[in-house]
């Protein structure tokens, strides 16, 4: 799994005070644009790490799909930050989600 499951910035959600303005979204409900938007504003927001390969946004986009549809990562909306970010399914943060 890539590091571009996880996201060190600021916004970051799941801090355990926010724990109940988070909640999983299955990617499939979803519109095809909506995750499209998601996923394309996950990788290209500040402090994504995705190691010492530069990659084209295409295969990144890719990635995450596959991820997403293996059921290896998962989107999740915290409300407080009005925001979505996607982990990897076994992210401890995420434990309290279930």
């Amino acid at each position: 799994m890539g590091a571009f499951l996880s996201k060190t910035d600021e916004n970051a959600p799941l801090q355990k005070e926010e724990m109940m303005t988070a909640f999983i979204i299955p990617h499939d409900q979803l519109s095809k644009a909506a995750l499209q938007g998601v996923v394309e504003e996950f990788i290209t927001r500040e402090s994504t790490d995705y190691g010492a390969v530069d990659l084209s946004l295409e295969t990144k986009v890719r990635q995450v799909y596959q991820h997403l549809g293996s059921g290896d990562a998962v989107l999740v909306f915290d409300g407080k930050t009005e925001s979505c970010n996607i982990f990897h399914k076994d992210d401890p943060l995420l434990k309290a989600l279930r």
